[in-house]
């Protein structure tokens, strides 16, 4: 019988060790098939600056840039840059459009759309007699929804397919907004872990101080995946790889497991 570690990996489908051409093939050729079968223009990708959606940016990349030259039609990998306000990274999002050679991007801030819905929420709450602001975590989700609501809106009009940075670092520990940034139509780097995906950011040449930046989800200044979690990545990509980790972090990893399986799940229905 397997154990709780074993199940987990086998459910998000983490190998313990990759070839990096070999994934880098399987994963731009999953996304040109999609691409075919959808009949769509290409590819959208929201380029935060951070590792993950560089590295989804250039398989989007290579794979438009091989259906263009197979077909002779024109595919394409859209890049968009979504700040809220002043991003102090947001040079990296265009260091990382440009070592890539994307020729189509756009820049679209959030900040006003997400202030506007924080009004009409605090509205609602003072109906309920409730006066105060939404909460740092409900605003840091609203930036991360109201990101795909623009994504969506874009690509409905250019007939693109939102393709989305989700890894299996993040599923084990349910760290993303449901249906959120975690609702899009692709995610090519589902069953990587982090190191694997830092793997083949090394391949795609993306630029250093986007490889050297502590990962982050941007929903408030100063936050980080791992200060937040109370779980390193190298704990995390360890377990999801088969290897042992200190008790009190397997216990707290697979505590969190437990707790997000509504996350990971579809829909319910009755």
């Amino acid at each position: 019988m397997k154990n709780l570690q074993e199940e987990i990996i086998s459910r998000l489908g983490v190998k313990p060790e990759i070839d990096v051409d070999e994934e880098i093939r399987k994963r731009v050729d999953f996304l040109k098939t999609y691409v075919r079968g959808a009949g769509v223009a290409g590819l959208l990708i929201a380029i935060s600056g951070g590792i993950d959606s560089a590295v989804a940016a250039g398989l989007c990349k290579l794979a438009t840039d091989e259906l263009s030259e197979e077909s002779g039609q024109p595919y394409m990998t859209l890049g968009v840059f979504q700040p809220y306000g002043e991003q102090s990274d947001i040079a990296d999002s265009y260091a990382t459009a440009t070592a890539l050679g994307l020729k189509h991007t756009v820049e679209t801030n959030i900040e006003d759309a997400v202030t506007e819905v924080a009004l009409e929420v605090e509205q609602g709450l003072k109906q309920l007699e409730i006066h105060r602001h939404i909460s740092r975590g409900a605003k840091g989700n609203t930036k991360a929804r109201m990101r795909m609501v623009v994504q969506y809106t874009l690509a409905f009009d250019l007939n693109l397919l939102v393709v989305g940075t989700d890894h299996a670092s993040e599923a084990v520990t349910g760290f993303y907004t449901k249906w959120g940034d975690g609702a899009v139509d692709l995610t090519p780097l589902s069953t990587l872990n982090k190191r694997q995906v830092r793997q083949l950011a090394e391949k795609l040449s993306i630029p250093r101080s986007v490889l050297d930046k502590a990962p982050t989800a941007g929903l408030w200044e100063g936050q980080t995946d791992e200060s937040e979690l109370g779980i390193t990545y190298k704990d995390n990509c360890d377990y999801l790889e088969g290897k042992e980790i200190p008790d009190e972090v397997r216990e707290k990893l697979e505590k969190q497991f437990k707790l997000t399986e509504h996350k990971r799940a579809p829909i319910p229905g009755i």
